[in-house]
């Protein structure tokens, strides 16, 4: 106990157990953009080395795309498409575990909320509708392209494993994809992926079993997850600029 701090307090710096990995205190920065991305990976994983030093006890990434069909170009986002992700996020890990803490990862697919103006990804989501920011039409996704979009995300999660990372995201707010499937206002669909909350459902309980299967006991899972529907509020503009995204991204 600190006798200059309220006893009331004491709990917030005490650790805590989160699956098989430990914070060493409560103090838990969820996971935000920095305004970097995965074109400046220095300086983001400086900046989160700084926030754990500070004495958070866990870092969260941004999100972090897991395949070029979720692509938020004119935005800053991580990524974790390739061995290059994996190494430039590992020095976030390293950063942050040099401070004690824990380091978190977002994994993230936007669904019908990319445009994919970068990557020039076909853009995927449970019902063929516009894409939110641009005047494109998503796919809706097939059985094949659902076992796709499980793989990609299965892959990320392992190189987040490779990457150090000691929570691993399996991201369903936001109205991104996972979302998209769970609100009953987009998902349309009835095969059996549509339909009651239990199909909806489906694809995040797959997701978080694939996750759970790559991952073992060495990283906690953690998920985000809206209680209330969010489709279709207002939404500021985007201002991507179109260009295309370089793939020889910095170390």
């Amino acid at each position: 106990m600190n006798p200059g701090r309220d006893p009331r307090f004491d709990i917030l710096f005490q650790p805590l157990q989160i699956g098989p990995v430990t914070a060493p205190n409560r103090f838990y920065q969820v996971p935000h953009c920095s305004g970097m991305g995965y074109n400046r990976p220095a300086v983001l994983n400086a900046m989160r080395a700084i926030k754990a030093e500070g004495g958070w006890g866990v870092v969260n990434t941004e999100y972090c795309s897991v395949h070029p069909s979720s692509d938020d170009d004119g935005y800053p986002y991580a990524s974790l498409w390739d061995d290059t992700d994996t190494r430039n996020l590992a020095g976030m890990a390293d950063a942050v575990h040099a401070h004690g803490a824990l380091a978190g990862v977002e994994l993230w697919h936007g669904g019908q909320n990319t445009s994919n103006l970068g990557s020039r990804e076909t853009a995927l989501g449970p019902e063929s509708l516009p894409t939110l920011y641009a005047p494109w039409q998503c796919k809706k996704m097939d059985k094949a392209d659902i076992a796709e979009m499980r793989l990609w995300h299965r892959n990320a999660a392992l190189r987040a494993k490779a990457a150090g990372f000691d929570i691993v995201y399996v991201y369903a707010g936001h109205t991104y994809l996972l979302a998209q499937f769970l609100d009953a206002a987009v998902n349309r669909r009835s095969d059996d992926y549509g339909g009651e909350l239990a199909n909806r459902a489906r694809l995040l309980r797959e997701i978080l079993a694939d996750t759970r299967d790559a991952i073992g006991d060495r990283c906690a899972i953690a998920t985000r997850i809206e209680v209330g529907a969010s489709w279709g509020r207002p939404r500021r503009a985007k201002h991507a600029d179109g260009h295309h995204r370089a793939r020889d991204r910095p170390l």
